[in-house]
């Protein structure tokens, strides 16, 4: 974590290279390294969240190339592989009874919406994971998509709120 008036000062590839693991959008990244300096943490989630609200389908399926399917960590040293393993912590993958419900309920849900199930996996467990699976299998195309969205727009703000202190 760097503090916000580093953040501030950082050179633009810095900048970017800082929030590239907060999400696979390139032009949620620019646009946030572009409206610098910020004078609060406050001040950068409200810019962080009104960028976030304006994403639709196209940048939620850019998004998704780097997220993992719940229930399979990431292997490798990637920034985003780090983080959707720590994210995913709480998911016991000693649980075969889990396991293999999450890989059936993903494999429903690819099946369904033609893309990985995205949720904000940090603070849930691994049964409120599946049980919101479930619960989003029942969603219409266009509920699914909002329903993402707004899960990706959480998991994009706890890794900035992660990424910059005040």
């Amino acid at each position: 974590m760097i503090a916000l008036n580093h953040f501030n000062q950082l050179p633009d590839d810095e900048a970017v290279a800082l929030l590239q693991p907060c999400v696979a959008i390139p032009g949620w990244t620019a646009a946030l390294v572009a409206a610098r300096p910020f004078a609060s943490i406050a001040a950068l989630h409200q810019t962080a969240g009104d960028i976030a609200a304006t994403w639709g389908h196209a940048e939620l399926e850019q998004a998704l190339s780097a997220h993992p399917r719940i229930g399979e960590k990431p292997a490798g040293s990637q920034a985003h592989a780090a983080l959707s393993r720590q994210e995913q912590s709480a998911v016991d993958d000693r649980d075969t009874q889990l396991a293999a419900a999450l890989r059936e309920g993903n494999a429903r849900y690819e099946a369904r919406f033609g893309r990985v199930f995205l949720i904000r996996a940090k603070g849930r467990s691994g049964e409120e994971i599946l049980h919101a699976l479930e619960q989003r299998l029942t969603n219409s195309d266009a509920e699914e998509i909002t329903a993402a969205l707004e899960q990706l727009r959480e998991i994009t703000l706890l890794r900035l709120a992660g990424a910059i202190g005040e």
